[in-house]
């Protein structure tokens, strides 16, 4: 299942995230993943999850985060949540590419039996209606 955890700048967000990966962590049997831009969750996530700083793999794009995001479920099968935080800091396209992007993702997970959540910086009213059919909204 996809997630979206949709609100502008200072509602919350990564807050949200933050519990969200370290509740996934608590229950799962397996890893949590939790993908950002910078280093910043260092401290507030559990070290039981995996933090991957997107810099570090020059990610940009959602094309190449979708890449990414499969390598990792290809990689290693017992992937039960994967958290991405600042989806379009990571992906400059903003709106335009989401709805593809949560189509695709929405596929990979059913595939691999793997939660995604994204973190998505835009007014609620400006994400089209399509993706709520594809996504689960927070």
């Amino acid at each position: 299942m996809v997630t979206l955890l949709i609100g502008k700048k200072g509602t919350g967000k990564t807050k949200k995230l933050i519990a969200r990966a370290n509740e996934a962590v608590a229950a799962s049997n397996g890893n949590v993943v939790v993908i950002e831009k910078g280093a910043k969750l260092t401290y507030d996530v559990t070290h039981k999850a995996r933090l991957i700083d997107t810099d570090q793999y020059a990610i940009s794009g959602f094309d190449m985060l979708y890449g990414f995001i499969s390598g990792i479920c290809a990689g290693n099968y017992d992937v039960t949540d994967i958290l991405v935080d600042s989806t379009f800091k990571i992906c400059k396209e903003g709106i335009a590419g989401l709805e593809e992007f949560t189509k695709k993702l929405q596929n990979l997970s059913e595939t691999c039996s793997t939660n995604i959540v994204l973190l998505i910086s835009a007014d609620e009213a400006d994400i089209p209606d399509s993706i709520n059919a594809v996504c689960e909204k927070v």
